[in-house]
């Protein structure tokens, strides 16, 4: 089912919506579980119409959406506050993906004294996702509302979207994102002068380069009159496991080589053309884990973990048998290409714990996709072996599409219950210290920063997703064209990138881990990967506070 304006702000159950719900803009508490105290969530919704232009669309694309962090005990008016970061998320990635480190930079400048608001932005194209399965809180109701057409509070699941239903996204390259972010800014912080001195811009990933273009931009068609500027709306900028720039450079090896990416080389205007008829993918795929459903399978994991952590999981057996979902799981769980060739063994060979299998999904020792890669603990409970597919542990000398950390998996079909050991009981006393065939640590204490019940929360309970079904190709074939003259004239103040003060915080061993030049003076989270950055829990494992959401909350203490 595409979402309607009507559905697209739900809650969690029992939440009130704000006395502030207009014909424009609504918003409505979100009450999730969570470890960190003095913390209020909202889900906001802003109508800001497409150009008619656009085409046919569904109605809820015709409004932003984002979800507002802020203190418990701080103002209920964001101009109130004494900050406002406004982040971009990354290519695949959704909102929802910036709850940890939202709540833990929020709790960390209340701590200071000074009451903040992180807002995480959704693009346009979420609108179309449908989380009505994913709000019943149940697995199997989840999936028999997702795979097998069964109804879930009177609706039905009008399955995935076609590309010839995204004739609208044809369009939704990088000046309509940065247009978005304007107009989101404009409809909620209206003074011009507060948001140069009170609003801190950035983004996860490619939101850097999304911020970069936000920096540059000019937004009333005159480059003489600057108060429009991108530069002029932002006090600062900070870039998480990125870099502000006007260039993808820095993000080369973050998408694998079999998406559905058109070939830039037939240059803007054929690629355009393209799009607009509906000859190449209007949003962006693969054929095994990047696609609409296989991505709602990370938020059905999440569920189980949340819902029941220890008990053993019957996800993978209770999956209908698809091509797609064959295929990712014998990607994400085979052992060689023998396994990944046969299926067998499979992951429906052995026994795990819903959060075995969330880890499995995520975790930096399993899945071989770096971007995807989080540090939340390791397999516990059995043996475990070298996972030695699509590639093989050993010889990769820096961060690329899979990681340098070495990859494993349970070794003892129909064996043990496999469990999972969080980010904090790595190291233990009873740890038994996994290592590779080679004698190699799988892993140890200061490589293990996310927490997995936190992580589960933010891919299951948030009302805007985790991860992004729907990312416009447009936006990458922009970003990849910068040269072109169609994208070149969108950066019309380059001086904007260096206007104001940039913080800029790596992940360790992320995707630019040792590439980003030592000018920018970047804060380095050690032992972090890619998403890391944002889902890191607030304490780490030698006891020092979090430090991306430490540097955030110091960032923002700067004058008001």
């Amino acid at each position: 089912m595409l979402l309607t304006a009507g559905t697209l702000t739900a809650a969690a159950p029992g939440a009130r919506a704000d006395e502030n719900r207009t014909g424009t803009r609504a918003e409505t508490p979100v009450a999730v579980g969570s470890a960190v105290a003095g913390v209020r969530e909202s889900v906001v919704r802003v109508k800001v119409p497409l150009p008619e232009a656009a085409g046919a669309r569904p109605a809820a694309c015709d409004w932003l959406s984002y979800l507002r962090y802020r203190a418990a005990d701080g103002p209920a008016a964001s101009a109130d506050a004494d900050r406002i970061l406004v982040a971009q998320p990354g290519i695949l990635e959704g909102a929802g993906a910036f709850d940890s480190v939202a709540r833990n930079t929020v709790a960390a400048a209340a701590a200071q004294g000074r009451h903040i608001e992180f807002w995480a932005l959704d693009r346009r194209s979420n609108c179309l996702e449908d989380r009505t399965g994913i709000a019943s809180g149940d697995q199997h109701t989840a999936v028999d509302y997702y795979y097998r057409g069964k109804q879930v509070d009177g609706r039905t699941f009008e399955g995935y979207a076609d590309n010839d239903k995204l004739g609208w996204m044809a369009r939704l390259g990088i000046e309509q994102t940065v247009r978005d972010q304007y107009d989101l800014l404009t409809a909620e912080l209206p003074d011009q002068a507060l948001r140069g001195r009170k609003v801190l811009c950035g983004g996860h990933s490619l939101g850097g380069v999304v911020t970069g273009y936000f920096a540059t931009a000019d937004f009333d068609g005159d480059p003489a009159t600057t108060a429009d500027a991108g530069y002029n709306q932002c006090a600062g900028y900070f870039a998480l496991d990125t870099t502000v720039s006007t260039s993808l450079a820095d993000l080369s090896g973050s998408l694998p080589d079999d998406t559905n990416l058109p070939d830039i080389g037939l240059g803007y205007g054929v690629v355009q053309a393209g799009l607009d008829s509906g000859v190449l993918p209007r949003s962006l795929s693969a054929p095994v884990l990047l696609n609409p459903e296989t991505m709602t399978l990370l938020a059905i994991a999440g569920m189980g973990a949340v819902r029941n952590p220890g008990a053993e999981a019957d996800l993978p057996r209770y999956l209908p048998s698809n091509l797609n979902i064959e295929a990712t799981n014998r990607f994400l769980f085979s052992k060689d290409t023998a396994a990944f060739l046969t299926g067998s063994p499979g992951v429906k060979d052995f026994r795990l714990t819903n959060e075995a299998v969330l880890g499995a999904l995520l975790d930096d020792h399993s899945v071989p996709l770096a971007f995807l890669q989080s540090s939340v603990g390791f397999f516990d409970g059995g043996p475990v072996a070298d996972k030695n597919f699509p590639v093989a542990n050993g010889g990769q000398e820096q961060p690329g599409l899979f990681g340098t950390e070495y990859k494993a998996i349970p070794d003892r079909p129909a064996g043990p219950l496999y469990t999972w050991r969080n980010y904090d009981r790595v190291g233990a006393a009873d740890d038994p210290g996994y290592r590779s065939a080679d004698g190699t640590p799988f892993t140890d204490a200061g490589k293990e920063v996310t927490d997995i019940q936190e992580l589960a929360r933010s891919l299951a309970e948030q009302p805007l997703d985790f991860t992004e079904q729907y990312f416009p190709t447009k936006l990458v074939t922009d970003l990849e064209l910068a040269t072109s003259p169609q994208v070149k004239r969108l950066v019309v103040h380059p001086d904007g990138l260096t206007a104001n003060p940039t913080l800029t915080v790596l992940a360790g061993d992320g995707l630019l881990a040792g590439r980003v030049p030592a000018d920018l003076n970047p804060v380095v989270a050690d032992g972090y990967q890619h998403l890391d950055v944002l889902t890191a829990a607030p304490t780490q494992n030698d006891g020092r506070p979090e430090p991306v959401s430490t540097s955030l909350a110091r960032f923002a203490g700067g004058p008001r």
